[in-house]
């Protein structure tokens, strides 16, 4: 492994820190954009082309499970080649399918698939930024750091917010032309100024060696299993939400559309939150409690209640603790991963949570044509939140009390 020399702790440093993790956030936020634009239409393409509840789902969720899987190597790479070079690629590559689908790739399901698959590719910027940000800030700081990156995931209510509007005044075509626009925007800035962080650890092992080391680590499976339920619920919801909203309250397209963009952005807003109390207090602590709020909530809206105002209160508490959930997962991951594995850690665990944000709007469109009720998929959720709280108050709460024992 090689060590670049530290630099310098004052006032320079700081402002650079600042600089670097606005922009990451910034990219972050763009091509989760990039990534979210099929889901504010899965009604739409639903309606033309005469989908199946199944096929909405299948829809919106290829990108998802692409872009979670390709976390992998792209957080591997990101150790070796760092986020100068990954951010401009990954921008730049995403580009391909976003043209795609919004100038030919519209006309049948086999092409929105084709196209949703590569548009995947926008998804694995979340393995890019974590290993840069978490280079450039000291460890006490971290948390707080990569919750603020980790608020790009925003880019989704943009998506949420602008993409059906703009359709409706433009034509099909106009969300996808401007994304690409502004994914090529920031390639270019992100090309020329991003900077990796001077006392970046640079590992010196193959791909095949580091990521067999990093599977060897118990923070990679604790973390990759928590963050499967809190970034992996906002997912499922962001995506799915709509079609969720439309058919269960017999919600308008658009309303459906703004509803999902408050979910998401509450989820933002509590994702820095999450990470800035888990420097303070400890994830553990952050984790437990955001589980137990998830498991509460889905048990309320296993009763489909009526929106107002039980069933709004209950799906804006479950996107804050899903939000700040995620958030004290990568603290977590800050805390026990080692400093040169970060990148491919964030890889996996980032897989995790894209992954478990693939399953279930599958499980929920299938269990939706068969039984006419969102039930028992929410139950489902209530389950594997409450393991999941079991999990970190025991088995996760052992690692962190072990780490602060021996300080490695």
């Amino acid at each position: 492994m090689r060590i670049s020399r530290p630099s310098t702790e004052d006032g320079t440093a700081t402002g650079r820190r600042g600089v670097m993790l606005a922009l990451a956030t910034v990219g972050f936020a763009v091509n989760f954009w990039a990534w979210a634009l099929l889901s504010p239409l899965g009604p739409l393409f639903k309606d033309s082309l005469g989908l199946s509840a199944f096929q909405e789902a299948l829809l919106v969720a290829v990108p998802v499970v692409v872009g979670s899987v390709g976390r992998i190597p792209v957080g591997a790479l990101t150790d070796r080649f760092g986020g100068r070079v990954m951010f401009p690629l990954v921008s730049a590559v995403t580009i391909v399918p976003v043209l795609f689908l919004g100038l030919v790739g519209h006309s049948s399901l086999v092409a929105l698939l084709v196209g949703g698959f590569f548009l995947g590719v926008g998804g694995t910027a979340f393995a890019v930024g974590v290993p840069f940000v978490n280079a450039w800030f000291p460890p006490e700081r971290r948390g707080l750091a990569i919750g603020v990156f980790g608020a790009g995931m925003g880019g989704t209510a943009v998506s949420a917010l602008t993409t059906v509007k703009l359709v409706d005044a433009s034509g099909l075509e106009t969300p996808f032309l401007v994304t690409a626009a502004v994914l090529a925007v920031y390639a270019v800035v992100s090309a020329l100024v991003l900077r990796d962080a001077p006392g970046r650890a640079v590992p010196d092992q193959s791909m095949g060696r580091r990521l067999a080391d990093t599977a060897r680590l118990p923070i990679t499976w604790q973390a990759s299993a928590l963050y499967a339920v809190a970034f992996g619920g906002f997912v499922a919801f962001s995506v799915y939400l709509p079609a969720y909203l439309k058919t269960a309250y017999g919600l308008t397209q658009a309303d459906a559309a703004n509803r999902m963009a408050g979910f998401v952005l509450l989820a933002v807003l509590m994702r820095p939150v999450g990470g800035w109390l888990s420097d303070r207090v400890g994830p553990v602590r952050v984790l437990t409690t955001c589980l137990a709020v998830v498991t509460v909530c889905a048990v309320v809206l296993a009763f489909t209640p009526p929106l107002a105002p039980l069933g709004t209160v209950a799906f804006l508490a479950m996107a804050a603790a899903l939000g700040a959930g995620s958030g004290a997962v990568f603290a977590l991951v800050a805390l026990l991963a080692p400093a040169n594995k970060v990148g491919a850690v964030t890889g996996v665990v980032g897989a995790a949570g894209g992954l478990g944000g693939f399953v279930p709007p599958l499980v929920m469109g299938a269990l939706y044509g068969a039984f006419s009720s969102y039930a028992l998929g929410l139950a489902a959720l209530a389950v594997v939140a409450l393991a999941s709280l079991l999990f970190t108050s025991t088995a996760v709460r052992r690692a962190v009390h072990a780490h602060s024992a021996t300080g490695e």
